[in-house]
């Protein structure tokens, strides 16, 4: 079997800003390459770059990398053996150590916490019922076939065109490629155009699950500030003038703030990123879940198809275990698109996509559905942080399932005296390629009333007021 390794630059794109100023360098990076190993964003057996090489690469001392990979050697992160340099351990680094990246969210060590790390969503009533109904006898047209469709089941690439060309954004099913969740479409969008050391647009704050993805294909993030009409314009001119590979971005419904880029500001966006070569990604996630219960807005439609990028799923919309999800673009960029794809992945299971075609029947009502929903969600959420922690605030938001909520303190710290308590929590820094947001946590509000309450109550008993 092939040794995975990471080259120094690799590494150092991966760690972003890594030291924190608090205390001894060599603690700081071995946390930072812990935190990298925990998210399995460096799987078991991956070969570290020569101590020479990654000091050269962070400009510190040798001295210090030495130190760094003898602590995590003493954790028991890393085996290190004369003339074999230092590789990840393939078993478990520690008692009881956990995975702190953002998949624990759905590994049974949290389900037996308070978890309100994941914003996932519980299957909506509409799934529900056509779960219930669902038939398979379509299938047996199929079963002749070898069950390969690697640019998914023309049904559904059909019944995906037509829901786009409703929403008002002109699709042709030859323009779509179906995947198995929008995880996996991203990850295959960012692995067919970038290569390690390019240089990706990203808003911060943005979706934890795109970042992690752009670090582990060792890209260089350049963070520009999303704020409370949209990313700023300046700054992202600034970065494009860069000229970067790629611009990962949300204008529709934004995880994780719940804000919508105004029609102005989205314009505005559309023409900076003509004037370049940079591709644009937009993730359309969320676009199902604004307040109205109508989809929101995107880039599409405002750049050239060969330009764009969508991503889409119906998981948000429906659940997270129908693993469908999708890529919208040009037809030649599909076609690319298609050949990195029969290298990794040669289909997404028929059954799901059969399934996916009745769903989308119905995503009108789905959108109604999951409006009310999380109106009342929302409503329940916002009465217990006034009742429990009445000096956190958050932005009026205009749609998502969940509260950034900015806590007035360290939130990272927060998040780690409540992990000891059995509370998980997402703190700003999750949610940011270089670690800003310090003060921030995003705070699911789909969990019922109880749950909540219990939470915000262990949470108040943790912050630093009542502390002192």
């Amino acid at each position: 079997m092939a040794v995975i390794s990471r080259t120094a630059a690799e590494l150092s794109a991966m760690l972003g800003p890594w030291q924190d100023g608090r205390g001894p360098l060599s603690s700081a990076l071995a946390d930072g390459i812990a935190e990298l190993i925990d998210a399995n964003m460096i799987p078991a057996g991956t070969a570290l770059p020569a101590q020479r090489e990654l000091a050269r690469q962070l400009g510190i001392a040798r001295g210090t990398v030495t130190s760094a990979y003898g602590l995590l050697e003493q954790r028991g992160r890393l085996l290190t053996r004369t003339g074999s340099g230092s590789r990840v351990r393939a078993e478990p680094s520690a008692p009881g150590a956990n995975l702190t990246g953002r998949l624990f969210s759905f590994s049974d060590e949290s389900r037996r916490r308070i978890d309100l790390s994941s914003g996932a969503l519980p299957a909506s009533a509409v799934a529900r019922e056509v779960m219930g109904q669902i038939r398979f006898d379509a299938l047996h047209d199929y079963l002749p076939t070898n069950g390969y469709f690697p640019a998914g089941l023309p049904a559904l690439r059909t019944a995906i065109a037509e829901r786009l060309s409703r929403d008002g954004v002109a699709t042709a099913p030859d323009q779509i490629v179906v995947t198995s969740g929008a995880q996996h479409a991203t990850s295959l969008v960012f692995g067919t155009y970038l290569t390690a050391g390019d240089e990706v647009v990203v808003e911060d704050p943005s979706y934890r699950g795109a970042l992690e993805t752009l670090r582990t294909r060792g890209a260089r993030m350049r963070s520009v500030p999303f704020e409370r009409h949209g990313i700023n314009l300046p700054l992202l001119e600034q970065a494009l003038a860069k000229r970067p590979v790629l611009a990962y971005l949300q204008t529709g419904v934004h995880n994780p703030t719940g804000l919508a880029t105004d029609p102005a500001r989205r314009r505005q966006l559309a023409s900076a990123l003509a004037g370049g070569r940079t591709l644009a990604v937009e993730d359309c996630c969320s676009y199902d879940l604004t307040l109205e219960g109508r989809p929101g807005r995107t880039l599409a439609g405002l750049l050239p198809d060969d330009r764009l990028v969508s991503i889409g799923s119906l998981s948000k919309l429906f659940w997270g275990g129908i693993r469908v999800g999708w890529i919208r673009t040009s037809r030649s960029r599909v076609r690319t698109l298609l050949e990195a794809r029969k290298a990794v992945d040669l289909s997404t299971s028929v059954i799901d996509q059969l399934i996916a075609v009745r769903l989308l029947e119905r995503a009108d009502e789905a959108r109604r559905e999951r409006a009310a929903m999380l109106s009342v969600a929302r409503s329940i959420a916002e009465g217990l942080l006034h009742e429990h922690l009445p000096r956190w605030t958050w932005p009026p938001v205009d749609g998502g399932a969940a509260l950034w909520i900015d806590t007035g303190e360290d939130a990272a710290a927060l998040a780690e005296r409540a992990k000891q308590a059995g509370l998980l929590i997402s703190a700003g820094p999750n949610f940011s390629a270089h670690g800003s947001h310090r003060t921030h946590l995003r705070l699911p509000v789909a969990r019922d009333r109880t749950t909540l309450d219990r939470a915000l109550a262990t949470i108040a008993g943790l912050t630093t007021d009542r502390r002192r």
